[in-house]
């Protein structure tokens, strides 16, 4: 496990190059160096996301629960699972989506069909036992119109103090508040379709004018 300096390092370089090459991804430059598959497959939790999206963000922030990821990968095939659980408005529910393999590792690729969107997703960096930081790409179909997103995962239910302070901090760095940063709320492991007795997070969506532009096309 990496120190607190070498991690904040890493990170502030792997969010730079994520600044200064969103228009223009180079996946050799965003990607996990020396990336092995196997070892990030497994469960994780998402604990913080950031985003371009407003929309996205002001729906994550009306409930920011925890979502629990489970990855699985046949080695035969050129893709991985990724199942989603969350609770949302006192429900537990799931999502699985699969990631197609792309010959840059540590690059992933899935098409949201009912979003409209295609979606590149790269692990910008990850130790495999403690986190890992993700960077998806959205590109809006037939417009061209690009969202990201920023998410840390962790393989416990928070991340280090370490972690979360580097990932705010670069936030700062970028001119962006710390406030932009969401880091979700661990409500508990939950079994899709199982209705939680706690009342569930009302969310606020103010009314939209017609001259609002539609909300951006991403990934939960």
């Amino acid at each position: 496990m990496q120190g607190a300096v070498n991690l904040g390092s890493v990170l502030f370089m792997g969010w730079t190059v994520l600044i200064l090459q969103v228009s223009h991804v180079q996946p050799q430059n965003l990607t996990q160096e020396n990336f092995d598959l196997e070892q990030f497959m497994g469960k994780w939790y998402e604990v913080a996301v950031v985003s371009t999206c407003p929309h996205y963000m002001q729906r994550k922030r009306g409930n920011p629960v925890t979502v629990v990821l489970e990855l699985k990968h046949v080695a035969s095939e050129g893709n991985f699972t990724m199942t989603a659980s969350a609770l949302r408005n006192g429900l537990c529910t799931d999502t699985s989506t699969d990631y197609s393999l792309t010959n840059t590792p540590g690059r992933f690729f899935y098409h949201a069909a009912r979003l409209g969107a295609d979606v590149d997703a790269f692990v910008l960096h990850t130790n495999y036992d403690e986190y890992a930081v993700i960077f998806l790409l959205s590109t809006e179909k037939p417009s061209g119109n690009k969202t990201t997103i920023v998410k840390l995962y962790s393989r416990t239910v928070e991340a280090s103090l370490a972690v979360m302070d580097h990932f705010k901090t670069l936030v700062r760095q970028r001119g962006m508040s710390e406030d932009a940063v969401i880091v979700n709320q661990y409500k508990g492991e939950c079994v899709p379709g199982e209705q939680k007795t706690e009342p569930p997070t009302q969310v606020f969506v103010p009314k939209r004018s017609k001259r609002n532009a539609a909300p951006c096309k991403i990934h939960p």
